[in-house]
């Protein structure tokens, strides 16, 4: 069974840990990439990054240790698979929509 579509907010949470980053990072990062339409607010970001360390998606950076008070995360190889597969489904939606509404309907 295919994974259930990500939300928008998973979506740029996971594309914005490509490369590690810290919370607020992630935060500025997806209102970025968004042009400023998906805004997270603390609590609904600490939620999602506690269920996406859960499924294994994302994890601590190596370099978390540090002693910054900064938790730093980056995207697992399982997350990259998961984001790869929300990039293959809405290529699918966009390409079915062009060619529908272009009248070459199958």
């Amino acid at each position: 069974m295919a994974e259930p579509a990500l939300t928008e907010a998973v979506y740029y949470i996971l594309l914005s840990l490509v490369t590690p980053r810290h919370g607020y990072g992630i935060m500025q990062n997806t209102e970025e990439l968004s042009s400023g339409r998906v805004r997270l607010a603390a609590g609904t970001l600490y939620g999602a990054l506690n269920t996406l360390c859960e499924k294994g998606w994302i994890e601590s950076a190596p370099d978390a240790d540090t002693g910054s008070r900064q938790k730093r995360y980056v995207l697992t190889s399982a997350g990259r698979a998961a984001l790869e597969g929300e990039l293959g489904r809405l290529g699918e939606l966009l390409e079915n929509g062009k060619r529908i509404l272009k009248g070459e309907e199958k």
